[in-house]
């Protein structure tokens, strides 16, 4: 299993390019993934600042937010690998 640490030194950098491009493509049609990025930017932030941050708040608004990661009819590719690395780190963090 990926520990936490793992996750956010492979997986983040991914997350970081998929949310801002996601936003671009379908956040005409999909205003939440606004929130969306906002949201995984403010997990980052704050795991720069402390590693051990509490994250509950955060992830908890990010499963409201996407539906539980559910990736609509519409949602390309990036669309579905952002959600399922997003409730991948849910379940590690």
């Amino acid at each position: 299993m990926t520990t936490k640490a793992d996750f956010i030194t492979t997986e983040f950098p991914k997350l970081n390019f998929y949310t801002s491009q996601i936003l671009k493509v379908h956040g005409a049609h999909h205003p939440e993934l606004g929130t969306v990025r906002e949201l995984f930017v403010d997990i980052a932030t704050k795991i720069d600042a402390d590693p051990e941050a509490d994250l509950t708040a955060e992830l908890g608004q990010l499963a409201v937010v996407t539906d539980n990661y559910t990736v609509p009819a519409d949602g390309c590719e990036a669309y579905q690998a952002t959600y399922e690395l997003l409730a991948d780190f849910q379940q590690i963090a």
